[in-house]
Parts: C-alpha cells; sequence; structure tokens
C-alpha cells in the first residue's frame, strides 16, 4: 500500500517504526534534527505521523542506503524537489554505484587469481593440465617403487610449492622436448647425432632443474625404462612410431657424451 492510499492515516513514532523498519531511536534523532518533523500530536502530546511523513521517510531511507549524509539529505527534500525528481536522482545514484561494485568486483577477482596463482595445484588442477598423463593409480605406484628413494624425496620437495602455473609451463617444456625429438627422428637425425642428443640434454636438464637431481647415467636408466614400460613406451610412440627407442638411444648417447670434456658435448656449442 502507497502512502497516497492510506489518506489520511495517522501514526505514532512506535507505530511508524514497526511499519517502516526505522527504529524509534532514529524517529526520535530525524525529529530533533528537524529532518523528520512529525506533522501532529495526539492530545497526550504524542507524535503522530501522516501520509505525507511516510512519504519523506521513504526518501530519507533511500538517500541514507546511498550513504548520503543527514544534512545533505535535509537540504535536497527541503528544496521542493518533485518525488520523480528524487527518484531520478537516486535511480542514477544506484546505477552509479553497481556500476563502481561491478569494477570491485572484478578487482577482487583479478587479486584471488593472483592470490590463487601463489598456491600449490591441487590434483584437480593437474588433470585439467597433464590429462591422462595424471592419474591416481600412477601416483600410488610411483610413491610405492620409489618413495623411499632420494630422487622421489628431493622431487616431493620442489614439487609441493609448485602453484598451478608451474605445472602448465613445465607441460609446456616437455611437450615442447617431445615435439622436438619426434621432428628430430622425422628428419632423419640420428639418435646419437648432435641434434638428437642435444634434445636429450636439454630433457635432462628439465628433470634436473624442475623435480630431482638427474646426471646422465641416472638419466640413461630412465630412458632405459621409457621403453621397457609399455605405458612409457605409448607415451611417445603415439607422437611418433618408434620414437619411445629413438628417445631411449638419444638418452643413452647424451650420457655416454656428458661423461666427455664439455668442449666436446653438442649441448654446450662446443
Amino acid at each position: 500500500m502507497t502512502a497516497s492510499s492510506r489518506g489520511d492515516a495517522q501514526w505514532t513514532v512506535g507505530r511508524l517504526a514497526e511499519l517502516t523498519g526505522v527504529t524509534v531511536r532514529t524517529l526520535h534523532h530525524y525529529d530533533a534534527i528537524g529532518l523528520l518533523t512529525p506533522s501532529g500530536r495526539s492530545t497526550a502530546g504524542y507524535r503522530l505521523y501522516d501520509a505525507a511523513d511516510l512519504a519523506r521517510l521513504q526518501q530519507v531511507v533511500l538517500y541514507r542506503r546511498l550513504e548520503l549524509p543527514l544534512d545533505e539529505i535535509a537540504e535536497l527534500l527541503d528544496a521542493n524537489t518533485s518525488p520523480e525528481a528524487h527518484l531520478r536522482r537516486q535511480r542514477a545514484a544506484v546505477i552509479a554505484r553497481r556500476d563502481e561494485l561491478t569494477e570491485l568486483v572484478g578487482a577482487i577477482d583479478r587479486a584471488l587469481e593472483r592470490t590463487m596463482d601463489q598456491r600449490p595445484a591441487t590434483d584437480t588442477e593437474l588433470r585439467e593440465i597433464f590429462g591422462d598423463g595424471f592419474a591416481d593409480e600412477y601416483q600410488t605406484e610411483a610413491r610405492e617403487r620409489w618413495g623411499d628413494t632420494d630422487a622421489w624425496k628431493q622431487s616431493a620437495a620442489r614439487t609441493q610449492r609448485y602453484t598451478k602455473a608451474d605445472w602448465a609451463a613445465i607441460k609446456a617444456d616437455m611437450d615442447a622436448i617431445n615435439d622436438a625429438f619426434a621432428a628430430a627422428k622425422r628428419a632423419g637425425e640420428p639418435a646419437d647425432g648432435a641434434v638428437a642428443t642435444a634434445v636429450a640434454e636439454r630433457a635432462r636438464r628439465h628433470i634436473d632443474d624442475r623435480f630431482y637431481d638427474c646426471p646422465p647415467s641416472f638419466h640413461a636408466c630412465l630412458g632405459e625404462m621409457y621403453v621397457a614400460d609399455p605405458r612409457f613406451a605409448a607415451t611417445y610412440d603415439d607422437l611418433e612410431p618408434g620414437l619411445a627407442r629413438y628417445v631411449r638411444d638419444a638418452i643413452v648417447a647424451n650420457a655416454g657424451l656428458a661423461n666427455r670434456p664439455s668442449a666436446e658435448h653438442p649441448a654446450t656449442g662446443g
């Protein structure tokens, strides 16, 4: 029901508080500062508010929700402005506030994203990045096989701090290395030649930098596993038929070269 439909109805301060949700104490304060003075008094001297008072209170409440100070609200309401003009002003203020809050939400979201980028990646995020290359059963098996080794412990200590962005970069490096192996094989580069062994050294350094100390001899053992384990072999052979053996041979050849003086190693530019 609107104020105008109430006709000549009048409300005591208590009833007006119940009707509008504005506390009696607040209504007394508005009366004291001249912001909302009741239009009448009962024979017993109690404040009585009419429909016009209610309409003015509605405007006060709207402006207060827009966080205008009381003195500014009083000036606006005492300027003989039409109710329509008040509503248009309030609408414009609300839209401006909405746009400001929308921008603020965007800023908070960006800050939240930056904060989340600094936390360790979850298993769900790893699955998003690595797809079929990340599976719980693989992680469990690897922990059972190598959990007591120094390499596993070193890798676990490093990777527990890696963020989603770190893992995405690792995946990109791995894909680039595998693509380089496949390109070398397609181009007819020998597995023990300069091009393939340079990629093998790049792969070794990737493990050494990102996971655990990986000397050439240990890398050669990994190369043998890439062929012996059907799952590893399939990862390479799905990219290029016969790639698993090619990678193994390049790694083994690089391990032999890496044990010589650095000037003879193709990856060092010697």
